[in-house]
């Protein structure tokens, strides 16, 4: 099951912690739905001095099979939550779909 994100309303990351997770969204050249692989999702850093500071994230990057535009993709898990930036993309445009 797909689930939109919404913009500025980070996903519960009780729930993402220590799964993986599935992306797609709509490149914004070409209008292409793009797929990701699995992406981890890291918890965020109990060590932190602040809560400013508890964020921990993972990059990749994807080129979009439509017009090979390389789009980067940023898992930033806080406390807050998880959010997924996907570079050029509406926040919420983005879609995620939780693996076991």
């Amino acid at each position: 099951m797909w689930i939109q994100q919404k913009a500025n309303s980070p996903a519960p990351v009780d729930e993402l912690q220590g799964r993986t997770v599935g992306l797609k969204f709509e490149c914004n050249q070409c209008q292409t739905e793009v797929f990701t692989d699995l992406i981890g999702v890291p918890a965020p850093d109990h060590l932190a001095n602040s809560t400013e500071d508890d964020g921990q994230f993972e990059t990749e990057e994807i080129k979009c099979p439509g017009c090979d535009m390389t789009h980067e993709i940023t898992v930033k898990s806080t406390f807050d939550g998880v959010m997924f930036d996907v570079s050029d993309v509406k926040p919420e445009s983005v879609a995620y779909q939780v693996k076991s």
